[in-house]
């Protein structure tokens, strides 16, 4: 269910059990107990009620958890699926892109010196705010949001890599969603680049979604469909 409302959305107490393949009584139960941690919290509209992660240190715990299960635990084979495949190429980490298509931004990024990522902090840096005003996101816009860090890493539990989180990160997202570069896979973390996406991430950072999917089996109408 916490990974279900890792893309910043607020689903209600039904949506939760239907993904995590339980009854309602029981995701009830759970949903009560994490939202009295204030892991979770709730948003009321009309008769329904709402849960969304409470902030975005929640999901950045989160996404610290998966990724220390994905190096430490024993390696099990597991068959990969379709979905599997699609999360690994891109999704959303709450509000920012991750996946492959995540970091290769951050690493084009870095390359190009628009950005400088450590171990627990980053930096846009003056060219990195002139590139990224000239394809529609002003450095501004980003600055105004002064309860958020402004760009930092974020290590990524499948490419264990850093994609790029703060509110850069947030604000390269909602760009490419409002350009329609991404579209939300329903029901998925899960995001599905356009071809209009395909085309703009080639173009503004060199980036080839056909080579980052090319080893998993997710075909051409999957990775650049419309």
């Amino acid at each position: 269910m916490l990974a279900a409302l890792m893309d910043g959305r607020a689903l209600t107490a039904t949506e939760l059990s239907f993904v995590a393949g339980i009854g309602a009584s029981t995701a009830s139960a759970h949903l009560a107990k994490l939202e009295a941690a204030n892991i979770l919290t709730v948003v009321k509209q009309g008769r329904h009620r709402y849960f969304r992660l409470a902030s975005p240190l929640v999901s950045r715990m989160l996404e610290g958890i998966m990724t220390f299960a994905a190096i430490g635990a024993p390696q099990r084979y597991q068959p990969r699926t379709t979905r599997d495949a699609a999360m690994r190429l891109a999704r959303t980490c709450y509000d920012h892109l991750a996946g492959r298509l995540g970091v290769a931004l951050a690493e084009a990024l870095v390359a190009r010196g628009h950005a400088i990522l450590g171990d627990d902090a980053g930096e846009l840096t003056a060219s990195g705010a002139r590139a990224l005003s000239e394809i529609g996101i002003p450095l501004v816009a980003l600055s105004d949001n002064h309860k958020r860090i402004f760009c930092r890493p974020c290590l990524d539990w499948s490419e264990r890599r850093p994609h790029l989180a703060g509110s850069v990160g947030a604000a390269i997202a909602g760009h490419c969603f409002e350009r329609h570069w991404i579209e939300h896979i329903r029901d998925s973390r899960a995001v599905r680049v356009t071809v209009a996406g395909n085309a703009a991430f080639h173009r503004h950072f060199d980036i080839d979604l056909g080579a980052l999917a090319a080893d998993l089996k997710l075909g051409p109408a999957k990775t650049a469909s419309a």
